[in-house]
């Protein structure tokens, strides 16, 4: 079995190929960590301690370990923690994060790969973030005589579906791991649904809760509002996570909503490091007065063409990895991204917890069993399209009360959410004194 997969994943990789050959040339994907990913040559643990390798798929994930990682810290300070990402913002994002911490690239899903790197690594328990169920990469680590455990555990609808199909060969993977702790019983279900022996199967909440920041006045956050120039009488309307023309929406609102209040900031970020030239272009475009993040630094240069009567941009490109969340710190408003596209959305707890009046679009899909708390405490604003946003954004500025009420009733939810962390250790520690 284990060489079926390593012929599924080559032949899967050889059909791609044209796709990721065309990644690495024009958006600088997938160069980086050849060794790593398929010789699995990650680096060398020395010593014996006990050790946690933690894996993380992306960006979001990268994120979600923060609170896990502090907890560990103080509870088990002598064992060894060490960090793998599979793509390259994920990567640099984990550096950047955690530079206490061994980062390195996960080997491919290939035996000889996972094989050296167990060896290399020689993990007590191999932690996966929300789900990553690469079955050669866990019988590596059981053959290396690890645990196996996913934490935040999540079954979209659409992976759900597309395990369903291929139940009968990932049930003897899931049926070997020692922890699933899933966010709520709906994905519990699914997992034991899949073949998770009943058992292993645990629901602690989403630890995305307790990396949520709720103080506006954290350190990252005051330093980035000092480093724009931003003061309380200014009013921020933040688009994060954006996705193409998610942006182009933004700003249109902007333009129609704001433009004329000269306290008024826009905050854009991408979602994606590769879009930041083309969002770049679309607010050359545009003919306002805008500004790189990574131009910041004492006096910002004015891009583009300054508005009559401004000295200074009024909108702020993020083209940095990993400071979203210390950017929602300063918004207003805020409108989450990848949901007005069929993308599934992106992470709304961040600006809930800072009590941003937040809102996103209909297809949130990757955060339903969030959407449904935030909406049902009437935290949150679904809008359909460009005109709705406006309504929303117009309605925030006009109704002080209505932004303030909307913000407090997001970040009261985010604080009672609050304590998987907790709940998620408590059952992974005991793994670790049985290896």
């Amino acid at each position: 079995m284990p060489y079926l997969f390593n012929v599924v994943f080559l032949l899967l990789i050889i059909l791609i190929s044209p796709w990721l050959v065309y990644s690495a040339i024009r958006k600088g994907k997938y160069r980086d960590g050849w060794g790593e990913k398929f010789l699995g040559r990650v680096p060398r643990r020395s010593g014996n301690r006990p050790c946690i390798w933690l894996h993380a798929v992306s960006v979001g994930e990268v994120n979600l370990l923060q609170p896990l990682l502090s907890r560990l810290a103080q509870r088990k300070p002598t064992w060894d923690c060490v960090i793998s990402t599979t793509t390259r913002t994920g990567f640099a994002l984990a550096r950047k994060k955690y530079a206490g911490y061994q980062v390195f690239y996960c080997p491919l899903d290939f035996t000889w790969a996972v094989r050296r790197a167990m060896r290399r690594v020689r993990p007590s328990l191999l932690v996966l973030a929300e789900l990553e169920l690469w079955p050669n990469l866990i019988r590596g680590a059981l053959h290396q005589g690890a645990r196996v455990a996913i934490v935040n555990g999540r079954l979209s609808d659409r992976s759900y579906r597309g395990y369903r199909r291929a139940r009968m060969f990932l049930r003897p993977t899931l049926s070997s791991i020692h922890l699933v702790a899933a966010q709520n019983k709906c994905y519990a279900d699914r997992f034991l649904d899949l073949g998770a022996p009943p058992e292993s199967v645990h629901v602690t909440g989403s630890i995305k809760f307790d990396g949520a920041e709720t103080d506006r006045a954290n350190p990252a956050t005051e330093n980035l509002r000092n480093l724009w120039g931003l003061t309380d009488a200014h009013f921020v309307f933040l688009a994060g996570s954006t996705q193409e023309p998610e942006e182009e929406m933004a700003l249109n609102v902007f333009r129609r909503t704001l433009v004329d209040r000269p306290e008024s900031r826009l905050i854009l970020v991408p979602r994606h490091p590769e879009r930041f030239g083309a969002v770049a272009e679309l607010l050359d475009q545009s003919g306002l007065a805008w500004q790189r993040r990574s131009q910041l630094s004492g006096e910002p240069a004015l891009r583009s063409q300054p508005q009559a009567g401004s000295q200074k941009p009024r909108i702020l490109l993020v083209d940095v990895i990993g400071e979203l969340g210390a950017w929602w710190g300063t918004a207003d408003v805020g409108f989450v991204g990848g949901s007005m596209v069929r993308r599934g959305g992106q992470n709304m707890i961040e600006p809930a917890g800072y009590g941003v009046a937040t809102c996103f679009g209909p297809y949130t899909s990757n955060f339903r069993d969030i959407v449904n708390l935030l909406l049902n405490a009437q935290a949150a604003v679904v809008v359909h399209n460009e005109s709705q946003l406006r309504e929303f954004l117009q309605r925030c500025v006009q109704q002080p009360e209505f932004l303030e009420d909307l913000g407090n009733r997001a970040r009261q939810l985010v604080l009672q959410q609050q304590g998987a962390t907790h709940r998620t250790l408590d059952l992974l520690l005991p793994l670790v004194s049985k290896t």
